[in-house]
């Protein structure tokens, strides 16, 4: 049973960095080649190679990602490059195999679309690709290479390459495609962290009442939701209390907080947004004993 789930899931995260990668690509050729976009990454150095020599952006695209692999391989080991692997080609093939099938045909010239629906398509992607347990490759690989020799932060220096490389294409780019290129590369990174997000949200209830028992027991059987309780004490009066601390999904916050008031209308309730819950209930089946 277990070597099943194993090979389902497998199957799944190779399905969906096959997808993303391919999404990726499309975006790029419909909508960000087509409208003389610049954007951060290996697929900005790509476009800025091919806008200034002519040559295939895939092709570029495909030898500059090989180069990081190899780099990546001989200083991260064999386990890091595996993860880099299909993302490093599957983006310059897909990327090529669109811009054979489409011809040159053009979609849209509304830069404010191209823009908006380039951001779109990256940003799915890209959350596709990294929820699948797989690393985009490219431009990811230097700041991680140099986060393990100088100890400097991923973060940061990813940060710092992406707008070097914008900065090198604003060079040589219309004012107006440079624009609207950094609305891009803001737009993708806003979409691809709600796709890492997206599914794994849920919402935190803490609850202080004199009646924590009969609200415990309606969350239980009325909501089907787990509880813990909470010792705790009284900042004023000192004197012990209980706090029920459990976790729903955001669809059913409003009939627990209805639950909760029909129990005890003066109870003292903090709902705050987590992003993500793992465990029994959750990731994991239900446990009914």
């Amino acid at each position: 049973m277990n070597t099943t789930k194993h090979w389902q899931q497998f199957l799944f995260n190779a399905a969906a960095i096959t997808f993303g990668n391919a999404l990726y690509s499309l975006a790029v050729a419909v909508f960000l080649e087509p409208a003389g976009l610049i954007t951060g990454g290996a697929t900005g150095i790509a476009l800025a190679v091919g806008r200034l020599t002519g040559l295939s952006v895939s092709g570029v695209l495909l030898v500059f990602n090989l180069a990081m692999l190899v780099w990546g391989w001989a200083v991260m080991g064999r386990a890091f490059a595996l993860n880099t692997l299909a993302s490093s080609i599957l983006s310059p093939f897909f990327l090529e195999l669109w811009e054979r099938l489409l011809a040159g045909r053009i979609l849209t010239d509304d830069i404010i679309l191209c823009t908006i629906f380039s951001g779109l398509g990256i940003g799915v992607a890209l959350g596709i690709v990294i929820r699948s347990g797989a690393s985009t490759g490219g431009m990811d690989i230097p700041p991680i290479v140099l986060q393990k020799w100088f100890r400097l932060p991923v973060s940061a220096t990813m940060m710092a390459f992406d707008i070097a490389i914008l900065l090198v294409q604003a060079l040589f780019s219309p004012v107006r495609q440079v624009l609207y290129g950094i609305v891009l590369v803001i737009l993708h990174t806003i979409v691809m962290d709600k796709m890492l997000l997206l599914g794994s949200s849920r919402t935190q209830v803490k609850i202080v009442s004199a009646k924590s028992e009969a609200i415990r027991t309606a969350i239980l059987s009325q909501l089907d939701r787990g509880v813990t309780i909470l010792h705790a004490e009284g900042g004023y009066t000192h004197e012990p209390t209980a706090l029920l601390l459990s976790v729903v999904s955001n669809r059913e916050l409003p009939k627990l907080e209805k639950l909760i008031h029909a129990i005890d209308p003066e109870c003292f309730l903090i709902v705050s947004r987590v992003t993500e819950v793992s465990g029994r209930g959750f990731s994991l089946e239900k446990d009914y004993q």
